[in-house]
């Protein structure tokens, strides 16, 4: 195999079955929705357009389409856009194969952007990012949730320290466990992260959520006055570079 990174194309097909959990999806979505309610505080939802870059098999599209005006999810996985397609529909939801680093919309084209654990996965993040900025009109915003490469486990492995190692280590882990030949995603720390979107104003919802996890719908992971969620308000306080997952509003 090629040692060039380059997309997963068939991402939904085997690799991650959770694209295709209604449950996990609908609370992701509620998270979105609860986070950008706040944000667009004198501003209704239902008037706004969005573009969902990596929207995958669409459940978390589905779950969004009754709050805003337009949503058009792209992909590069050609079978989870045909799920999509073969599975949701409405006036106001579209689905299409795009490249997220070469997006076929005009400039100034939507509202909100829908980036959430994508970066890794493209070849060029900076290509990403600059073509989000492109297609958001002026004041527009771009949900980002983004994994952290000093994060303990691995999301998409669930491997211990993958994502923290040299490649060429990550690449020999999963060989010798059997899990892939290669390791396609390349997390960022979080000061890379910082750089990657210097072209916006950054307002940061990562220690709202995890000081308030009712309000922000994530109480399924993080239990208020839990054990987990004491020290996860310790480590947004004081060690906030190791948080396992940002999620800012990217304002254009």
């Amino acid at each position: 195999m090629s040692k060039k990174r380059a997309y997963q194309t068939n991402y939904s097909h085997g690799l991650n079955p959770a694209v295709y959990d209604l449950e996990k999806r609908e609370k992701k979505a509620n998270t979105i929705i609860s986070i950008l309610d706040d944000y667009f505080q004198d501003t209704e939802l239902s008037s706004l357009d969005m573009l969902d870059v990596g929207a995958s098999t669409g459940i978390i599209d589905h779950f969004l389409s009754d709050h805003f005006n337009k949503i058009v999810g792209i992909d590069i996985d050609e079978k989870a856009i045909q799920y999509a397609q073969d599975n949701f529909s409405g006036r106001n939801l579209v689905f299409n194969v795009g490249d997220a680093m070469q997006i076929d919309h005009p400039d100034e084209s939507f509202d909100i952007v829908v980036c959430s654990h994508v970066y890794e996965h493209v070849p060029d993040p900076y290509k990403l990012m600059s073509e989000i900025r492109r297609v958001l009109k002026f004041g527009g915003i771009c949900y980002f949730s983004a994994g952290n490469r000093l994060s303990i486990r691995e999301p998409h492995y669930n491997l211990l320290f993958l994502s923290a190692m040299p490649r060429f280590m990550s690449h020999l882990y999963l060989r010798i466990l059997g899990r892939g030949s290669y390791y396609y995603e390349k997390h960022l720390t979080y000061w890379f992260l910082k750089k990657l979107v210097r072209d916006f104003d950054l307002v940061d919802y990562t220690r709202k959520m995890i000081y308030f996890p009712e309000k922000y719908h994530v109480d399924y992971m993080l239990k208020l006055n839990s054990a987990k969620h004491k020290i996860a308000k310790i480590i947004a306080t004081y060690f906030y570079w190791i948080c396992p997952t940002y999620i800012w509003i990217l304002r254009k």
